[in-house]
């Protein structure tokens, strides 16, 4: 993939735009506690922690060897709690149907482990199995974009990214979005995957709150109030 136009960062490097971008907004001074809020860390009597904090580890986490290539029954309570609705009949198909089982296919392919940053570029570029992943299930209806790419995230938390509107809009709409963000992510000796885990440990959370989930989390929780803005 051809690289953005370059701009200056503060990380000392050259950076695309979106790397500027993201830089920015994991980079103000109230992120870690933003990502303290979310997960719950710290938080006095009676405050409870967003919906969310439970994505990643509900039942052990959608990536476990002897489930990550299949839907389960956890996976779509796990994605509801970023605030989507799956229909009962396209959950069916998750489960039980050929939707479920085209989609096993695919994942089968895609692999488990790898941190987007550190990943081949072919592995989320247009025809990937990913991407193929993605198509099949935003054509589904009932489900569309932005449940797609949570479903996938659940799956592939390292590789693949929640990516909804507030977090669209907050980026300015990149395309292709997993492209630019794997760009952004290797540029500068990989100097934002780097800040992101740092962040992650400065917030005192747990390793199995991937990179990816790091800047989600961060870039939502900053953006999230003004998300009525964008068109």
């Amino acid at each position: 993939m051809a690289s953005p136009a370059a701009a200056t960062g503060d990380f000392g490097g050259a950076v695309s735009p979106l790397g500027q971008r993201l830089r920015v907004l994991v980079g103000a001074e109230h992120a870690v506690g933003d990502l303290r809020r979310y997960f719950g860390i710290g938080l006095p009597p009676r405050v409870n922690a967003f919906t969310g904090s439970r994505f990643e580890h509900l039942a052990g986490g959608g990536d476990r060897p002897e489930i990550a290539d299949r839907i389960t029954a956890e996976d779509l309570i796990a994605v509801q709690t970023l605030s989507v609705t799956i229909p009962a009949p396209a959950a069916l198909d998750l489960l039980e149907g050929p939707l479920g089982a085209r989609l096993s296919g695919l994942l089968a392919a895609i692999p488990t482990g790898v941190d987007l940053a550190c990943a081949d570029e072919a592995v989320v570029a247009d025809d990937s199995p990913a991407d193929q992943a993605w198509s099949l299930l935003e054509s589904r209806h009932g489900l569309g974009w932005v449940t797609a790419g949570k479903i996938l995230a659940r799956k592939r938390p390292q590789l693949l990214p929640v990516y909804d509107r507030v977090v669209r809009c907050a980026l300015g709409r990149p395309r292709p979005f997993w492209l630019l963000l794997h760009a952004a992510l290797c540029e500068d000796g990989a100097a934002l995957h780097r800040r992101l885990l740092a962040l992650r440990q400065a917030a005192g959370l747990p390793e199995t709150v991937s990179a990816l989930r790091v800047c989600d989390v961060a870039v939502w929780m900053k953006h999230r109030a003004v998300d009525h803005a964008c068109p």
